[in-house]
C-alpha cells in the first residue's frame, strides 16, 4: 500500500485533485468528510463540540451549524484548537478504520486539509501539495463560495503559509492554471504514484 497525504490551502483546488486521482483508481479518504460524519446528531463528537461551544453551534433541526461554528473558531487560535482536540481524534480513527478496509497494494490518499498545520507529514510515503497564489485562492473564496474578502483572508491567514505548505511536499500540482492543465497534472501524478507503489511491492 503507498500512503499519499494530499493537502492545500483553502480555494487551492485540492478537492478537484483528488477527485481526478479517485477518477484513476487511487482510494481517497476525505478529512473534511470525515469531520462532517463524526460529528452528526447523536454523535459522541456532536457533543463535545456543543460541550466546548455552546448550543448556538447548532442549526434549528439539531444538526452542527458550520458557518455559527466557523465564526467562533477562525480568528480565535485557542477556539481553534480547542475544536481540533475534539474532532482531529475522531477523524484519524475512522481514516484508519477506511484505509484497512482497502486492498494492501491500493494507492490510499489522505486528503487532509491542515496535514502541515497538525505535523502529519512525516506520516505518509508521499506529500503532495496542491498550490495557487493567494490571490487566486481569495478570488476564488468570494466568487465560488460567496465569502466576502475579509472572511476570506481570515481563513487563509489560519492555515500554514505557501512558503511552510511547499516545504512539506513531495510532489506540488500547481492550480494556478486552466482545468486541463490540472487534469494533465493529475494524471501525472497518478503515474509517478503508481508506479512508486509497484516498488514498494
Amino acid at each position: 500500500m503507498l500512503r499519499v497525504g494530499l493537502t492545500g490551502g483553502i480555494g487551492s483546488g485540492k478537492s478537484a485533485v483528488s477527485q481526478r486521482l479517485a477518477g484513476h483508481g487511487a482510494v481517497v479518504i476525505d478529512a473534511d468528510l470525515l469531520a462532517r460524519e463524526v460529528v452528526q446528531p447523536g454523535t459522541a463528537g456532536l457533543a463535545e463540540v456543543v460541550a466546548a461551544f455552546g448550543t448556538g453551534v447548532l442549526a434549528p433541526d439539531g444538526t452542527l451549524s458550520r458557518p455559527a461554528l466557523g465564526r467562533r473558531v477562525f480568528g480565535d487560535v485557542e477556539a481553534r484548537r480547542r475544536l481540533e482536540t475534539v474532532v482531529h481524534p475522531l477523524v484519524r480513527a475512522r481514516a484508519a478504520e477506511l484505509e484497512a478496509a482497502a486492498a494492501p497494494d491500493a494507492v490510499v490518499v489522505h486528503d487532509i486539509p491542515l496535514l502541515v498545520e497538525t505535523g502529519q507529514q512525516g506520516d505518509f510515503d508521499v506529500v503532495v501539495v496542491v498550490d495557487a497564489p493567494d490571490e487566486a485562492r481569495l478570488a476564488r473564496l468570494v466568487s465560488v463560495r460567496g465569502m466576502d474578502a475579509d472572511e476570506a483572508w481570515t481563513r487563509l491567514a489560519a492555515q500554514a503559509s505557501r512558503h511552510e505548505r511547499l516545504a512539506a511536499a513531495d510532489e506540488v500540482v500547481d492550480n494556478s492554471g486552466t482545468l486541463s492543465a490540472l487534469d494533465r497534472q493529475a494524471a501525472d501524478l497518478w503515474r509517478r504514484l503508481e508506479a512508486r507503489a509497484e516498488r514498494k511491492t
